[in-house]
């Protein structure tokens, strides 16, 4: 199969790893992967539908595919091909819509599409119902960078009330423990010296399996040989009970660096979000964290300007943020996504005052950070960084706990862990200068 093909991702780490997945499937048939900026014969559309926004550049992306070639064969996929397939079907140029129950048969659609030699006069839509929708088959056995994302859970069932996903992604359906430990280890074969364990949700992993947990499958992980470092996803705050904390405190290829899903720090927007528990349960899974992983780090998300919220409430949010001392704080104005019940929730926050308390929240996590920065210089100790890219006589990498690190390098790094001194922050913040050790 002598063709070339674009893929375009939007939204989030698992849309990526999907994508991924059926690049890999494609190239297996013979396609060549392309930049999907570039004219190709065939793009691939892997849609968010978060906000109105994604759906406005989801739409965007297929038209401008188009324009780069109207005479590609185009196949959309996604968050968004499964809310609104009637929608993409009247772009015109669509030739194939799936949703995100059966995102491989994009493989298998494309294939016959260009046995048939031309584009359809009508787009194909194959959008099943998510009901009873079972794990589906997908995997990687290469990644681009250091890092490999590996979907393990689909689906969420919380039903917050900003939030349409659950529509789109259907029940909560976990990767299989073996076909997880069975991808792990190919890529760890293969050099990846880091792994990201991800999900819709991902703290749900096992729910509808037998007999295992999360924790069971961090510790199977743990044991395969050669493992470099594990990620986690974003996570619920509910998972750090405990037992769960102190099982995965004894892992050594367990990042100390947690992505905890806040969304306020405010108990009464927290209730109106339908979240599943209040400041005090936050404040308390992150002091145990804390306790059992020394040098922990920690990142989050935050929605400003929820319906209702009031400037009590703003402060509480930033209260907490100066209580959980995060890392970096993902900010997020409040928007409105037509299909959820905070649309029609009174008390809607004018766009202004949104600007305001992001401005002001933003600037707090930034403060934060750099006391976060100034603190690890001020040690003098060296850390262990895992490199990734190297640019105009710069390598760049990670920390375990997720701080960026640069140092000055004659030559690349790549998928190389060096121990570095700390030495300033960069002028951005996004993390510290260093020279190797």
């Amino acid at each position: 199969m002598n063709k070339t093909v674009g893929i375009l991702t939007l939204g989030c780490k698992v849309n990526q790893y999907e994508s991924e997945a059926i690049g890999e499937a494609l190239v297996a048939q013979g396609f060549t992967l392309c930049a999907p900026s570039e004219v190709c014969d065939v793009y691939v559309i892997n849609t968010c539908t978060v906000t109105a926004e994604s759906d406005r550049k989801a739409r965007q992306f297929i038209r401008r595919a188009l324009s780069h070639n109207p005479k590609a064969l185009v196949a959309v996929t996604g968050c968004l091909a499964q809310t609104d397939a009637a929608g993409i079907a009247a772009i015109p140029g669509v030739d194939y819509i799936c949703g995100n129950r059966n995102k491989m048969s994009v493989v298998s659609a494309l294939l016959s599409l260009c046995e048939q030699g031309h584009k359809n006069t009508s787009p194909t839509v194959d959008v099943p119902s998510l009901d009873g929708a079972d794990f589906e088959t997908m995997s990687i056995c290469r990644f681009g960078r250091t890092r490999a994302y590996i979907k393990i859970e689909d689906g969420c069932e919380s039903h917050c009330t900003y939030c349409i996903i659950p529509a789109a992604r259907g029940e909560i359906r976990s990767k299989p423990l073996e076909a997880v430990l069975d991808e792990v280890e190919c890529l760890t074969e293969n050099g990846c010296r880091e792994v990201v364990l991800t999900g819709i949700e991902t703290a749900s992993w096992g729910r509808d399996l037998d007999g295992v947990t999360l924790a069971d499958l961090l510790e199977a992980v743990d044991r395969i040989p050669g493992i470099g470092r594990v990620r986690l996803g974003s996570l619920d705050p509910t998972l750090m009970r405990p037992a769960f904390v102190e099982r995965i405190a004894r892992l050594p290829s367990l990042a100390p660096h947690f992505h905890l899903s806040m969304q306020s720090g405010s108990d009464s927007v927290l209730a109106r979000m339908k979240r599943k528990y209040n400041r005090t349960q936050a404040l308390a899974a992150i002091e145990r964290l804390r306790a059992a992983i020394p040098g922990v780090q920690l990142t989050t998300d935050i929605i400003v300007g929820f319906p209702g919220e009031t400037e009590e409430d703003f402060e509480a949010t930033m209260d907490f943020a100066r209580r959980a001392r995060f890392l970096m704080i993902h900010v997020f104005p409040y928007s409105k996504r037509a299909g959820t019940p905070a649309a029609a929730m009174p008390d809607q926050i004018p766009n202004a005052v949104k600007k305001q308390r992001v401005a002001a929240l933003s600037a707090l996590a930034a403060d934060i950070r750099a006391q976060l920065l100034d603190e690890l210089i001020d040690k003098g100790e060296p850390v262990s960084v895992l490199f990734e890219t190297h640019e105009d006589g710069i390598a760049v990498g990670h920390t375990p706990d997720f701080i960026e690190m640069r140092v000055p390098s004659d030559h690349a790094l790549h998928a190389v862990t060096r121990l570095v001194l700390p030495t300033a922050k960069t002028e951005d913040l996004s993390g510290c200068y260093g020279q190797l050790i």
